[in-house]
């Protein structure tokens, strides 16, 4: 059965988070029925008082390799099984709507992974924001997760609108149906983000809004 390879495969992984859900909500649902999505922990997990963007950014990439590895396992699984899938690009289409074609945050919520931060991030019990999303598009049908609808984030919490030094964020409570507008200024996000290209070769890693956040373990306790 594929989904007994694919959670066998996470026996590996055991820190990775990882569920299904149906993307009857995306243009992709003519072609695949569902998406496995999967959040992978960076590997620092920073705070405010630890933070700084060139060990973010080293975190990020520690997790990509995790991701990597695990695509090029379920890649290997689905292919064996003969099974339709595809990969969608993590990459942003342009840099007008900055939107990728699918979307890995809208699969996690869906899947029940976590839910969308004050900070326009998915917020997870485990790591908070501090993970990196991938997903595969699979043509079968799976034991999907239970859709979180609204924001598990405490009403009067805003630590990540406090920590952005841009003014991005609105501290506006995300909901299923709330659009990025109402959470963040993205394009401000983006320009500031930005301005780093000559300096880095990269835009800022800018994390201080996830370093902000009080879910994850280490923040609350467990």
């Amino acid at each position: 059965m594929v989904e007994e390879k694919i959670r066998s495969i996470f026996l590996d992984y055991p820190e990775v988070i990882y569920g299904f859900t149906d993307i009857a909500y995306s243009p992709y649902a003519d072609t695949y029925q569902s998406a496995f999505v999967f959040a992978v922990p960076y590997g620092e997990q920073l705070t405010l008082a630890t933070y700084s963007e060139e060990r973010f950014e080293r975190g990020i990439q520690d997790a990509r390799i995790t991701v990597e590895e695990i695509l090029v396992r379920l890649k290997k699984v689905l292919d064996e099984s003969k099974v339709k899938y595809d990969i969608p690009p993590v990459v942003q289409s342009n840099e007008t709507d900055l939107s990728a074609p699918f979307s890995f945050k809208f699969a996690a919520v869906n899947a029940g992974l976590g839910w969308i931060g004050k900070n326009d991030v998915v917020i997870t019990q485990k790591y908070g924001p501090r993970v990196r999303l991938s997903a595969v598009l699979i043509d079968e049908q799976f034991a999907y997760g239970s859709k979180i609808l609204k924001s598990h984030c405490p009403e009067d919490c805003r630590k990540c609108v406090d920590a952005c030094p841009y003014k991005a964020l609105h501290n506006v409570q995300w909901n299923m149906n709330s659009f990025r507008n109402d959470i963040i200024d993205y394009k401000l996000c983006n320009e500031k983000r930005s301005l780093f290209l000559p300096a880095l070769g990269r835009k800022s890693a800018c994390g201080l809004c996830m370093a902000a956040c009080p879910f994850g373990g280490f923040n609350n306790g467990t």
